[in-house]
C-alpha cells in the first residue's frame, strides 16, 4: 500500500489541470510543456511562468478547493 501511495505522488498534472509550483509556492493551470519546462498560468489569468517539472505537483485538496473558489468568485465579480 505504501508503494502505491508513493507512485501517486509522482503523477504530474496534465494540460488544463491545476498544478502547484513548489519552488514558487504558487498554484495555476498547466498550459503546456516546452523546452523541458512546464508552463503555468495564474488562476485569474495573466502571464505564464515556467516551472521545472520536478517542482510541479498536484495541489492538495484544500489548495484545489481554494483555487476553484477563487475562479468562481472572479467570475461572479465579472458578471459571468
Amino acid at each position: 500500500m505504501l508503494l502505491s501511495m508513493a507512485s501517486n505522488r509522482h503523477t504530474r498534472p496534465g494540460i488544463g489541470e491545476l498544478a502547484k509550483d513548489t519552488a514558487r509556492g504558487r498554484i495555476g493551470v498547466v498550459m503546456g510543456k516546452l523546452g523541458g519546462r512546464v508552463q503555468i498560468r495564474p488562476i485569474g489569468g495573466g502571464t505564464e511562468w515556467d516551472a521545472i517539472p520536478d517542482n510541479v505537483e498536484p495541489p492538495s485538496a484544500r489548495e484545489a478547493l481554494s483555487a476553484h473558489l477563487a475562479i468562481r468568485n472572479g467570475s461572479s465579480r465579472d458578471g459571468l
